[in-house]
């Protein structure tokens, strides 16, 4: 008989997962495959069956909301309490046994400083005055600092972009453990190209960010701040050098699709001085999170970094139909670098995704709407691309509140949620309304590309195009129970509609 977990009896995989007594396990999970049972299922049965105690396991989850649930659910199962961390929380305990006075710096602190700089600071220096026209390919021809306040009120939009990807190439670097001393590095790396004027540009960005990086460094260092990846950082330097004065049997990670380098670096710090056994459970379908440093080779190349280690799959979804989740699957399988899952379900839905297509996309809108009221006990999830997105349906008879909800005068007991996919990872609804499958820059996929200059901060550069797209939209189909509405524009057609009816016509419902 297969263990219990909250009133649910584990699957045949779940169960094996549970009683596997490997040092480095990779637990692959599918959507909606009871990935959170199956971390419950194996603390409850090291606790009851192998007598180790609560305090010698360590869970690691990467919200504090993930982190908060996970601690409930483990105290509602087994009744004891548990230590879950997020890895920012897990260092702050680490540093703890260092007696030393810090602070956490706000999340917006280099943002900031950079774009103080850029509407204030800039116009007391001439010199970097003339870098940033250079980096736009323009020069003063004066030396007055009038013609640069001219140029700087012309072009506003374009240096707030600057000031975004100065930001994200120096998290970037932080999170992936790059320092000053790779600043010679990348000068010459770029001096390989081969347009010259692409050269002089990613030179003069280099020299912001080599300036702002400095800048960012000395404010945290004279305010006594460490912003989070400085946290982790500190914290594996502590552990490597003292170790950790903490007792760990089991460490179990949630997510580790999202694992960055640092993190990475952190973890192997605490299993070497500890000793300890390593459970991390994630799925490298959604990993969505790329913009901020996850690294998903920590994931697909698990056994390379952990030798001897095993890799079992959860591959049963009790969320989404049988029918929904094949054309999902091999729709994000298509990239070959993707691990190989061939999820099964019990349910069955005969057409899981709907194309409409419209003209009048809030007319289109609220015809589903009126479709879907008929039985309002089931919740409604609408997923856009971006924030913005939410705007394309939006009129007299909608609101948009602050806690995520969508309300109209005429459905008032319907429950309707408005979200971006990045945000709707780990929820599930009834049925999903999947808003701007629009061919265009801000559509879905989006078609803004990574400036190239980020490359030089990435461990990882995959090559399959829309890679990170192709995951974001099997997210967002894997969230329903039921059925999947793609809100589609009569003209420009997203490329994901396209192939999706393409592949799948059987599975699909057009109107």
């Amino acid at each position: 008989m297969n263990q219990q977990i909250l009133g649910h009896t584990l699957d045949d995989q779940q169960q094996a997962i549970v009683l596997d007594e490997s040092k480095y396990l990779l637990v692959v999970a599918g959507a909606g495959s009871g990935k959170t049972l199956t971390i419950l299922g194996k603390i409850s049965y090291l606790i009851k069956n192998k007598n180790i105690d609560p305090t010698e396991i360590i869970g690691i989850s990467f919200t504090r909301l993930a982190t908060q649930s996970l601690k409930e659910k483990i105290k509602k199962e087994i009744g004891k309490d548990i230590d879950v961390y997020t890895f920012h929380k897990l260092s702050i305990e680490i540093l703890k046994e260092k007696n030393k006075c810090f602070s956490i710096a706000s999340e917006n602190t280099l943002e900031n400083l950079i774009h103080q700089f850029f509407s204030i600071t800039i116009f007391e220096y001439e010199n970097y005055q003339n870098i940033v026209l250079k980096y736009f390919k323009q020069s003063l021809r004066t030396k007055r600092k009038v013609e640069y306040e001219k140029f700087y009120q012309q072009h506003q939009k374009e240096i707030l972009q600057l000031e975004k990807l100065l930001a994200t190439f120096i998290h970037l670097m932080k999170c992936n453990d790059f320092s000053i001393s790779d600043f010679t590095t990348f000068l010459k790396r770029i001096k390989k190209t081969i347009y010259i004027f692409s050269f002089w540009k990613e030179k003069n960005f280099l020299i912001l960010a080599l300036n702002f990086y400095l800048q960012y460094q000395e404010y945290l260092e004279e305010n006594k701040e460490l912003d989070f990846d400085d946290l982790i950082k500190n914290a594996t330097e502590h552990v490597k050098e003292y170790g950790w004065s903490r007792r760990i049997k089991y460490l179990i990670i949630d997510e580790y699709q999202d694992t960055s380098y640092i993190r990475f670096e952190l973890v192997k710090a605490i299993i070497e001085k500890t000793g300890s056994n390593l459970m991390v459970v994630g799925d490298d379908f959604q990993s969505i999170y790329r913009f901020s440093g996850c690294q998903l080779s920590l994931f697909t190349n698990f056994c390379n970094y952990f030798s001897n280690a095993k890799i079992k799959k959860i591959e049963t979804t009790y969320r989404n139909s049988q029918e929904l989740i094949q054309i999902a699957g091999a729709f994000v399988m298509k990239n070959k670098f993707q691990l190989k899952k061939q999820l099964i379900s019990q349910k069955h839905e005969k057409d899981p995704i709907k194309f409409i297509y419209y003209k009048n996309i809030k007319e289109s809108f609220l015809k589903i709407i009126e479709e879907l009221a008929k039985d309002s006990r089931k919740t409604i999830l609408v997923l856009g691309r971006n924030n913005k997105d939410i705007e394309l349906i939006l009129d007299k008879d909608w609101q948009y509140q602050e806690n995520n909800k969508l309300i109209s005068k005429k459905f008032l007991n319907l429950d309707i949620k408005y979200l971006t996919i990045h945000k709707s990872k780990g929820l599930e609804a009834d049925n999903v309304i999947i808003l701007n499958l629009q061919d265009q820059l801000l559509g879905f996929p989006t078609q803004i590309k990574n400036e190239r200059i980020l490359r030089l901060v990435e461990i990882e550069y995959e090559k399959y195009p829309f890679s990170e797209e192709r995951r974001l939209f099997y997210v967002a189909l894997t969230r329903t129970k039921n059925k999947v509405y793609l809100l589609i524009p009569a003209k420009k057609e997203s490329i994901f509609a396209q192939e999706l009816k393409k592949d799948y016509q059987k599975f699909i419902k057009t109107r």
